[in-house]
């Protein structure tokens, strides 16, 4: 754990048994202070998994990975917030690098699957590409603020005051990444770390394409145009 700073490790999921089973257990109780799941109404027994091994759980009141975050980071007490997905695509060993991150001073870190050897194993070859464009596409609109190697992983790390002085209010799916251009343009501390992202385990992926790629391609246009 930071020294002198508290730790908020926010879990979102839904209908990840397989997931919660295999990567609950590897996030070790002294990387944290405080660990809450958001479940966004699961049936596969993740809940009683989760209440089972004693973890804080509520359900989201609004459907969606946008509103479990928006929901969820203003329910946890820490100095800094680790986002998680417990699918298995996010490596829980890549806290305590986060974590010394943080104690360097920055104000957000961003795990990259892209950079310095890193690699995903969960890719096909169009959500690879997909990643790709809409990384240069981020770039294109906010690179006189900040290059990123990856802009969609959603493996996240912040202070939390960051939720009000952002004005994080949105719930739409594309929450984190609104975080990171609104980070940017504000010329806040980020840093990238590298991370291996594994396959998922279990279950489908929750997130409509065509959706997504509608909905990145707005919030990067209104964040640079029309957001102060």
């Amino acid at each position: 754990m930071i020294t002198g700073m508290k730790v908020s490790i926010v879990v979102f999921e839904l209908n990840e048994i397989d997931g919660m089973q295999a990567m609950m257990p590897r996030i070790k109780r002294e990387w944290y202070d405080e660990l809450i799941i958001v479940d966004g109404g699961s049936t596969d027994g993740t809940i009683e998994y989760a209440r089972k091994n004693g973890y804080d759980l509520f359900v989201q009141k609004q459907r969606g990975v946008g509103a479990a975050m928006n929901e969820a980071v203003r329910k946890v007490s820490g100095d800094v917030i680790i986002l998680f997905a417990p699918d298995g695509s996010f490596l829980p060993e890549m806290i305590p690098p986060i974590i010394q991150k943080l104690e360097q001073g920055y104000d957000i870190i961003n795990v990259t699957r892209y950079s310095q050897g890193a690699r995903s194993y969960d890719d096909t070859i169009f959500t690879s590409i997909g990643n790709k464009c809409f990384t240069a596409m981020a770039n294109v609109f906010f690179g006189r603020y900040y290059r990123f190697t990856d802009f969609l992983y959603t493996y996240l790390a912040f202070r939390r005051t960051l939720v009000e002085e952002l004005k994080m209010d949105s719930t739409l799916m594309t929450w984190g990444q609104i975080f990171l251009l609104r980070g940017a343009k504000r010329n806040l501390k980020i840093a990238e770390i590298p991370s291996d992202e594994p396959r998922r385990i279990g279950g489908e992926v929750k997130v409509p394409k065509l959706r997504a790629a509608v909905q990145l391609v707005t919030t990067i246009i209104r964040e640079r145009f029309f957001e102060d």
